[in-house]
């Protein structure tokens, strides 16, 4: 069954591209959904690669004609889907996954409910937090007022965590990406003996490595 709309949402620096990326050399026949952007490039991000870079300018002409599947303003920069990407997916017989922030994901979920939503956390707010330093360091862009506004933000999206359907703890790299295997394979009805653990991710089952990981968010 071709087309169907996978939305991952995840804190910054939660490890959600490498994660994709690794996804996508496993599973056939899954497109990315490439965002627009009013951000600046970072390292060696190229447009049309990690994003469509554009200005705020062009990017509210696209809101105003009705262009987005979804957008919204996260840290001072516009980020945006086109409604175009979905309908490509589809119309080649792929899959479509779209990394979105969890304003963009609330209002995919409104104009499709069919769509299989999954959230991704880090383990703890500590590993968090090293991996922004990290990312930072390696971009030359260290500021410690946006890695805390960043800490703080990713709490925020936790609370809504039981909004999505599955979430898994990337904790350990290919743990995280057999359960994203069995989550694609099982929504697309084959199964390949990774039910069980596709539902072990389920945020209805409410699993005691989630509880765990939310927990730390908590202290």
């Amino acid at each position: 069954m071709a087309g169907i709309l996978f939305i991952i949402s995840a804190p910054s620096g939660s490890g959600k591209s490498t994660l994709v990326s690794q996804l996508r050399t496993l599973v056939e026949g899954l497109d990315f959904s490439i965002s627009y952007t009013t951000r600046a490039p970072r390292g060696s991000e190229a447009n049309g690669r990690e994003y469509y870079f554009t200005t705020r300018e062009e990017f509210e002409k696209m809101i105003a004609a009705g262009d987005f599947l979804e957008w919204a303003e996260v840290f001072g920069n516009y980020y945006g889907t086109a409604v175009s990407a979905l309908e490509r997916a589809k119309d080649a017989g792929r899959d479509l996954l779209l990394d979105i922030d969890v304003q963009g994901a609330v209002q995919v979920m409104k104009k499709r409910p069919e769509a299989v939503s999954i959230f991704i956390m880090p383990p703890s707010p500590q590993v968090l937090e090293m991996r922004l330093r990290n990312r930072s360091m390696a971009e030359n862009m260290h500021m410690e007022a946006v890695i805390q506004k960043r800490l703080a933000e990713a709490r925020n999206e936790l609370k809504q965590i039981w909004d999505y359907r599955y979430a898994l703890v990337n904790d350990v790299l290919d743990q995280a990406v057999a359960e994203m295997r069995a989550i694609v394979l099982c929504e697309r009805g084959d199964d390949d003996g990774v039910r069980a653990l596709a539902e072990s991710c389920r945020t209805s089952a409410a699993s005691p490595r989630l509880q765990a990981a939310l927990s730390t968010f908590s202290e």
